[in-house]
């Protein structure tokens, strides 16, 4: 089987699912791509970009189907394409949605791109979603822009949508962290609290340092470990944490090295996530696989991916930060596999394989 796949947002997250998809599923994948930059240029013209592309790839060699990153407006480029590469399967993937992505304090959410995430939902063949909530909170951004569209209903929409969306969650690699942890399992006493996430105030990092301070006022001993992508606006109180927690901290800062990234987390005991915002959590369930205990907030996409006992209410971090300091309750090698290889490659390379293969239902 032979795909052509379009990813006009090629970095981060996305990038590592495609390495995946290349790795562990058994097609061959062809891949046009662009930089991961200007996301909003990048949903406006992805589709005439592609289309002149797209037809001399369909002339030149056989094509099967065309798989997108929701960051392409498949209703579009369907509509441009001549008959029949418009008539190929087309599969789409949701890593996040546009109702529900946080924007910049100083920004209006433009609700044209939650829009064309529709669109590109009716016009699409199969559509999977990275969660649950990623595809919950999809459906109520669906709901309430038709709520407030004053002449138009869209009759029997979401039973349409339903039928074509499936759940998939992305793939993840843990070789690199398997290996780490056989070697670098920490020794020391003191537990280590990590935070391995983007430094953006989506991520609430007020709430997690405010929490470590008070934690360190009280004389709780712990050590830091701070993760995690940095931008160029990035929220002051990672350099207030820096030098309030400097006597804590074991590293501070993003590391190019997946090695050396995955090392750092085989140091940690705690991973903590105080996010706001969550369509996944990769993160996350790369620390448990290193052996962090995770604290997690009962919100988001977290109820769907680990049990309740690693769950916090909002203001209960202190607390439960309090209790995994006092009476550490580590996880072992065998546990963090049982938390986390539902996640792997190996377990959803076969729910993957099926979606790619079962013919689709047109309507």
């Amino acid at each position: 089987m032979k795909i052509l796949v379009l990813e006009p947002y090629y970095g981060g997250s996305h990038k590592t699912f495609l390495d995946g998809l290349q790795t562990h599923l058994p097609f061959d994948f062809m891949l046009l791509t662009l930089p991961a930059r200007k996301w909003k240029w990048r949903m406006r013209l992805a589709a005439p970009f592609y289309a002149d592309k797209i037809i001399e790839l369909f002339n030149e060699t056989k094509i099967d189907a065309i798989f997108s990153s929701s960051f392409v407006d498949v209703a579009a480029l369907r509509s441009i394409l001549p008959v029949p590469v418009s008539q190929l399967p087309f599969y789409t993937y949701f890593h996040e949605n546009q109702f529900a992505y946080p924007v910049r304090k100083e920004d209006e959410r433009d609700f044209h791109f939650g829009l064309t995430n529709l669109t590109t939902v009716l016009a699409s063949d199969k559509v999977a979603f990275s969660t649950a909530y990623n595809l919950q909170t999809f459906l109520q951004g669906v709901q309430k822009i038709l709520k407030v569209c004053p002449d138009m209903k869209l009759e029997g929409i979401m039973k349409k949508i339903e039928a074509k969306v499936s759940i998939l969650y992305p793939g993840i690699d843990f070789s690199q962290i398997d290996k780490a942890a056989q070697s670098n399992r920490k020794n020391s006493e003191t537990p280590v609290i990590v935070w391995n996430h983007r430094w953006e105030h989506d991520k609430n990092p007020k709430y997690f340092f405010n929490t470590l301070f008070e934690l360190d006022a009280n004389a709780f001993d712990f050590r830091l470990i701070v993760l995690g992508q940095s931008f160029r606006r990035k929220p002051q109180i990672f350099s207030v944490a820096q030098d309030k927690l400097q006597h804590k901290i074991l590293h501070y800062g993003y590391v190019e090295s997946r090695d050396e990234y995955a090392r750092l987390l085989t140091q940690g005991d705690i991973v903590v996530s105080t996010a706001k915002h969550e369509f996944y959590g990769i993160s996350v369930i790369e620390a448990v696989r290193a052996g962090c205990l995770p604290l997690l907030t009962n919100s988001l996409s977290y109820p769907e991916l680990f049990p309740a006992q690693y769950l916090y209410e909002n203001g209960a971090l202190f607390n439960k930060l309090q209790k995994a300091l006092t009476d550490p309750d580590k996880i072992d090698e065998m546990h963090s596999k049982a938390l986390t290889s539902c996640f792997s490659w190996p377990d959803l390379r076969s729910k993957y394989i099926e979606w790619f293969t079962v013919s689709p239902h047109r309507q």
